[in-house]
Order: C-alpha cells, then sequence, then structure tokens
C-alpha cells in the first residue's frame, strides 16, 4: 500500500465517522469543515492530502508550518490546503504567524490580538481568528481564555484591524466527559452570535471524541492520528 493509499484510507474512514455522527443528530455532513491536523508530518503528506481533496490543514508550531508552506510550492502544490494555526502562540511570534496561517484557532488574550493584528497589517491580509476557551478550572495552566473573558476578547479581535472574528475553539480537557464540553461551547457560539453574527465557527473535536462534536453542533473538527496514522508506522 502506497503512502497516498493510506491516507485515503484514514480520510474515507474519517468521513465515515462524521457521516455517521451527522445522521445521528440530523445534521448534513456538509455543514461539518474536516481539519487535518498535519503537524510533525512532512510536506509531502501535506501534499498528498490536497490531491485527495482536503482543504483544511492544521500546524501547532512556527516556523515549521511556515517552512512547511514553502516546501509545498517547491512540492509543485499551486492551491494548497487552508492553514490553520491550532497551538498555543506566544506574543512575540504571533505577527510571523499572521503572515502565512489562514486561521489561528488560540486566540487567548489582549497582547495577542494586537501583535496577529500589526502581523496582518503589515502583510496587507485579513486573518480569520477563533477565541480558544478552556472549561478545565482544575488546570489555570492551559492555554485558552476563561469562559469570563470571551465576550471581551472577542469584542477586542472584533474591532481589531487585519482580523476577523470566526467563532470560538477548545480542547475537552483530559478525562473529562468531552460531550457536556462542547454542548458549553456551542452555547457560548450561540449568545456570542448576538453580538457578532459572523462568528459562525465552532471548532471542536480530534481523532477520540469528534462524534460528540459533531453531536454537539461543531462546524469544524481537528483530526490528525486518525488520517495520517501514528508517527512514524504506517496504518
Amino acid at each position: 500500500m502506497t503512502r497516498r493509499d493510506e491516507l485515503a484510507a484514514g480520510l474515507a474512514e474519517t468521513r465515515e465517522r462524521i457521516a455517521r455522527a451527522c445522521g445521528q443528530a440530523d445534521r448534513d455532513p456538509d455543514e461539518v469543515t474536516l481539519i487535518v491536523i498535519t503537524k510533525t508530518y512532512p510536506a509531502t503528506d501535506v501534499a498528498l492530502l490536497a490531491e485527495l481533496g482536503v482543504t483544511d490543514v492544521g500546524e501547532n508550531r512556527h516556523p515549521e508550518a511556515g517552512r512547511k508552506l514553502a516546501e509545498l510550492a517547491d512540492l509543485g502544490v499551486t492551491d494548497p490546503p487552508r492553514m490553520h494555526f491550532v497551538g498555543g502562540l506566544q506574543s512575540n511570534k504571533a505577527g510571523a504567524v499572521s503572515r502565512y496561517a489562514d486561521v489561528i484557532h488560540s486566540v487567548d488574550r489582549s497582547r495577542l490580538v494586537d501583535g496577529l493584528s500589526r502581523g496582518a497589517i503589515a502583510a496587507g491580509r485579513t486573518l480569520g481568528c477563533l477565541v480558544q476557551v478552556d472549561f478545565d478550572t482544575t488546570d489555570p495552566g492551559r492555554a485558552g481564555a476563561v469562559p469570563a473573558d470571551v465576550d471581551e476578547v472577542a469584542a477586542q479581535v472584533a474591532a481589531a484591524e487585519g482580523l476577523r472574528l470566526d467563532g470560538v475553539m477548545t480542547v475537552a480537557p483530559l478525562g473529562a466527559d468531552p460531550a457536556p464540553v462542547f454542548a458549553q461551547l456551542v452555547q457560548m457560539s450561540q449568545r456570542l452570535r448576538s453580538a457578532h453574527p459572523e462568528a459562525t465557527v465552532v471548532s471542536a473535536g480530534m481523532s477520540g471524541d469528534l462524534e460528540d462534536a459533531v453531536k454537539a453542533g461543531a462546524t469544524h473538527v481537528r483530526v490528525g492520528r486518525s488520517v495520517l496514522g501514528e508517527r512514524g508506522s504506517t496504518r
């Protein structure tokens, strides 16, 4: 089996999982965008995914993400997938990431908003942003804005030049039941849209809990292992 065959099989299986979850929730699978998380995997995998129709990929490290996009050009990929930056982002790297990422999933504080805005303005582009929400009250060191701060961060993003408020994102706390966490995120999204109607994205769910996310109402799921296999091994 070639690497392309492996990726095609992983994609088919993952898309079928999404379709089944949508059927159980009476949703249209077209409502759910699959973001394939390609962190630590080579640009050649991203190029194959693009051939297979993947429109969105995710990375979590700078400058690896930027280098991978440059490698895609060298591989002859003329229409690369949208690049979602999904990892925690240091303020001093925000400007650099805003020059190549299409959407940032991890906006959680004012200082980050300022850096992303300056970078987007300098690059002459508009950058989509999601407010990352942390529902884990037991681990204050996790990335994400606490629920009480989400409205403020969202308003800052919406007002910042060069940025576009697209919605909200979360990662379910380790060991917790993800279903109620994702339900809270969807409720937060609904409330946020009363002030920001354009902020329709709900990014939630990974390889192990994408069904819970889809059933709750997620519009985007972030899946790596189920598509790409374990790093350094075949499916």
